[in-house]
């Protein structure tokens, strides 16, 4: 495979040269949902992100398989190996079986993907449906002596790990140190250092969820899933382990420390990481008040909204911003992001419209080359989604007859558009921003249809009649060379 694609990693913060693992595949796994609520924008950029990655590294030819995990069980509240699972709380509070919730919340992320167009990944494995594995991952990091079993729950011992190894060398965090300020609370749980995370939990006898284990009836916890299942489909190395940065600690430090104990090795080679989505600087959360779900953001429900935004709109305000920077939410920077968007849209509608001529006046060579060197440097999207606004200005130039355009650069137009817009960044190609359906648009294009009718026979009441109409509803009319297109 020739190519040059730099991959920022987060475990030595470095760019790096991606070098595939000896194995048939590229193994990409993603720490997906946890199914106890509606999904929100936070959840969209992670998605989005490794989509992207996805699609770019199908588009460079390699035989990628995608897994994105779905946590249903052993996700804590607060993230304290003494909390309570969080969809076993809204089981109970609801009067419904795990499960019920679970597959209620699970449509509806996937309507929301498919939505935001995030193709479906390889495998989505559920942490529930592979209880035997983790439990036999387990035995392996107790026989090599880096766990220790308490009152029936299984814990990991950190301090003895961090001899050996380097435990908080992904996030960057001073585990000595930790240690150190622990020491005062031994004795007082089950736990030998407050740092140690459960790998087993025995289950209170109210708990709902729970599964037989040499240790106890119980279940397993939170980080043990993507260690069990990413070994298991993607093999004991593989290449790309993505999630949020919120995840860097605990979550994937202790996937990494899991690994390592259970398997002497470690298994991820690159670590990638999207940055956070941010309301006036903070954080999305309940408690803030700044929750915002995706259905709320499209049907403009949310107090904090001043108008729906379609999913083409949320995509393309993702990827605006490079996904290692921080993203904040603003009515004013979604609304950019839908003028942007249609702008877009409106210059690819009209590249498809355009004629070929014998010669080419307006600038349009080397946009492949712009737009593949981008993606090359870390997935650089906000770079290509300019490259491609340039390109537009040539368009437009050529679609309001002042400049011309050969049928062979059309034709590499057409295809450098279909590739990037389309196929890698994800964006479907809608005259309107996504706010109406193919009937609704073909019934506005049927309008403007017999609007050209009756300019050609010189009926120009009837013309008139049919813009200033459908000007009063919203609709921009603009008359071209090529004929006629509306924006709503």
């Amino acid at each position: 495979m020739e190519h040059k694609l730099k991959i920022y990693n987060t475990l030595n913060r470095k760019k790096e040269l991606f070098v595939p693992n000896n194995s048939p595949y590229v193994g990409l796994y993603v720490c997906g949902p946890t199914v106890y609520g509606d999904a929100h924008l936070g959840h969209a950029r992670p998605a989005i992100t490794f989509d992207t990655l996805f699609r770019y590294l199908n588009h460079l030819g390699y035989k990628v398989r995608y897994v994105r995990n779905i946590t249903d069980v052993g996700h804590l509240e607060h993230d304290a190996d003494d909390g309570e699972d969080k969809i076993a709380k809204k089981a109970r509070l609801e009067k419904l079986e795990p499960m019920e919730i679970v597959q209620y919340y699970l449509t509806r992320y996937h309507k929301a993907m498919e939505k935001l167009n995030v193709l479906p990944p390889s495998i989505e494995p559920h942490a529930s449906g592979h209880i035997i594995e983790q439990i036999e991952f387990v035995k392996k990091i107790l026989d090599s002596g880096y766990a220790y079993e308490s009152e029936g729950s299984v814990y990991f011992d950190v301090e003895k790990y961090n001899k050996k190894y380097n435990y908080g060398k992904l996030s960057g965090r001073n585990i000595d140190e930790l240690l150190e300020t622990t020491r005062d609370l031994d004795g007082q749980s089950e736990k030998r250092r407050s740092v140690d995370f459960a790998l087993w939990k025995k289950a209170a006898p109210e708990h709902i969820m729970h599964w037989p284990s040499p240790w106890s009836e119980g279940f397993p916890g939170w980080h043990l899933e993507c260690s069990a299942m990413g070994t298991k489909y993607l093999g004991e190395e593989f290449d790309i382990h993505g999630g949020g940065m919120d995840l860097m600690f605990p979550h994937h430090e202790c996937e990494i420390a899991q690994s390592t104990a259970a398997l002497g090795k470690e298994t991820v080679h690159y670590w990638m990481h999207n940055n956070m989505i941010t309301i006036n600087g903070q954080k999305m959360g309940k408690s803030l008040g700044n929750f915002i779900t995706l259905d709320e953001f499209f049907q403009g429900s949310h107090k904090l909204l001043e108008q729906p935004y379609s999913a083409m709109t949320i995509r393309f305000f993702i990827l605006q911003a490079h996904y290692r920077s921080t993203v904040d939410f603003s009515n004013d920077a979604l609304k950019a992001s839908e003028k942007g968007y249609i702008r877009l849209m409106e210059g690819y509608n009209r590249l498809l419209k355009l004629k070929p001529a014998d010669k080419t006046t307006v600038e349009v060579a080397g946009l492949r080359e712009r737009c593949e060197e981008a993606m090359l440097d870390d997935l650089n999207t906000p770079i290509v989604i300019s490259n491609l606004f340039d390109a537009t200005k040539g368009i437009n130039t050529v679609y309001d007859g002042k400049g011309t355009i050969s049928a062979e650069d059309l034709e590499e137009l057409k295809s450098v558009f279909k590739l990037f817009v389309e196929d890698i960044l994800g964006l479907l190609r809608e005259e309107n921003g996504g706010s109406a359906n193919d009937a609704y648009k073909k019934a506005i294009d049927l309008l403007l249809e017999i609007r050209q009718e009756s300019k050609a026979k010189k009926d120009w009441d009837t013309a008139d009649k049919i813009r200033k109409q459908l000007a009063e509803y919203g609709f921009e009319i603009k008359d071209g060379k090529n004929g006629s297109e509306w924006t709503l």
